[in-house]
């Protein structure tokens, strides 16, 4: 009699515990949609304005004859190539911006001495602007693959680069004096201070650069490319394909919030110890 009332006990547990994992859940899908009232109020209103007139729908066709042609845009796969395109070159001037960035970045941060030397030569080329130097980027390059993926590098690198370094100096002086009186060897101190301690500011650092990417990269095609997001963009305007036009927009709207998000989801996992405490104060 006593183990069958234990056992009822034991059932009911994890119901409970999958029971109020369900409402955690429910409750942060509720809280994410609160900003879904605003697009959809702007969207109501991208229809309604063509829709009666305001606006000529040459040149703003309502949002529903946008998603229509976005639709058709995908179904027929014309849209996936300069998709790719895009993606491609973005991913790879990225990955080299990681590269460089973050080791660059540690050293730096951690060596006075190194940055002494490097900082005025970096400082100069972080406040170049990305797009002045475009033409000298095809000029050297060609108007091929590389060019893009180099622009895309020089862009995303700084955000990197310069969160890396204020990752470094903002390390807790106690902790490196702890570990220090405690005889850690330098590469122990790196990998179980520094690293952990740096991490949500890269990782803030790899959110801002990504975005650079997507924006670098749309305007290098729209300067010398025959394939990607921003070479169908332009190339819709100039031959007064509207809607097509609005839909190449549209497609790189819904690709930064993916490209967002994605990135907010691995700063979370790989900020898991913080909690919430980046949310407002003021909730």
């Amino acid at each position: 009699m006593a183990g069958e009332i234990l056992g009822t006990g034991e059932e009911i547990k994890p119901r409970v515990i999958e029971i109020d994992g369900l409402i955690r859940n429910l409750k942060k899908i509720k809280e994410n949609l609160h900003g879904l009232w605003l697009v959809l109020i702007f969207f109501a209103i991208w229809e309604a304005l063509p829709g009666i007139g305001v606006i000529d729908p040459l040149f703003l066709p309502t949002f529903s004859d946008t998603i229509s042609t976005l639709f058709q845009l995908f179904i027929s796969g014309k849209l996936l190539v300069h998709i790719g395109a895009s993606l491609q070159r973005s991913l790879l001037g990225f990955a080299l911006a990681v590269i460089v960035g973050i080791p660059l970045g540690f050293l730096m941060g951690w060596y006075n001495r190194f940055e002494r030397y490097t900082d005025l030569f970096i400082q100069s080329l972080r406040n170049t602007s990305t797009f002045a130097l475009l033409p000298i980027f095809l000029l050297f390059l060609g108007l091929g693959e590389a060019s893009k993926i180099a622009i895309v590098f020089y862009g995303a690198t700084w955000h990197i680069l310069i969160n890396t370094i204020s990752g470094v100096k903002n390390v807790d002086p106690i902790y490196i004096k702890a570990a220090k009186s405690m005889g850690v060897s330098d590469k122990d101190l790196f990998r179980k201070i520094i690293l952990p301690a740096c991490t949500p500011s890269i990782v803030s650092g790899a959110r801002l650069a990504a975005k650079t990417a997507i924006l670098v990269v749309i305007a290098a095609e729209m300067i010398g490319a025959k394939s990607g997001l921003g070479f169908y963009i332009q190339n819709a305007q100039f031959n007064f394909m509207i809607p097509e036009m609005y839909a190449g927009i549209l497609t790189l709207v819904i690709l930064g919030l993916v490209v967002n998000y994605l990135l907010v989801w691995f700063e979370k996992k790989a900020t898991y110890w913080k909690g919430d405490i980046d949310k407002a104060i003021l909730g």
